[in-house]
């Protein structure tokens, strides 16, 4: 790729990121294990502290994508190698742990496609606003997941070839 698409790519998943860290950290001010306690009459305290967990853990991910992205934009001149390596780090931390959380308190239905609902399915009932919170992320990081796939391949072939 050229260094003005991976240059481009990277003020996209920039503004990706600062529109994700904004809305999770919206979120998880104003959203304690009490008050999702108090969203439903059968929470689950644990379940839930998972939940909260599981979303701390991305938006720590998510912050850190956006440093980087950050000091990469500004760099001059644009480094492609190391923005290469960043978004194909960005896919597997960030893209990944949306769909795939390491511990499971939510996962991706692979048959969403299929049935029409969300891709993001939970091990148990959770409280409404965290479903409303991963229902309105779900479509950006599907998208951006899109546009990232590429360094999947792509990267890993790199690395294969300079050994």
């Amino acid at each position: 790729m050229s260094n003005s698409v991976v240059e481009n790519q990277t003020k996209q998943v920039e503004a990706f990121l600062q529109d994700v860290v904004s809305v999770m950290t919206e979120y998880m001010n104003h959203h304690t294990i009490i008050s999702l306690l108090e969203e439903s009459e059968n929470g689950n305290k644990e379940y839930y502290e998972g939940l909260l967990a599981g979303m701390r853990r991305l938006l720590v991910f998510c912050e850190e994508g956006l440093d980087a992205c950050r000091v990469l934009v500004k760099s001059t001149p644009f480094r492609k190698g190391a923005a290469e390596r960043m978004l194909y780090k960005i896919y597997h931390q960030v893209i990944c742990e949306f769909f795939t959380p390491k511990n499971d308190y939510w996962y991706e239905n692979s048959r969403s496609a299929y049935t029409g609902k969300n891709a993001i399915a939970f091990t148990m009932t959770p409280p409404f606003s965290v479903q409303q919170l991963m229902k309105s992320l779900e479509g950006k990081f599907q998208v951006m997941r899109e546009e990232l796939e590429y360094y999947e391949t792509d990267y890993q072939t790199k690395m294969i070839q300079s050994q």
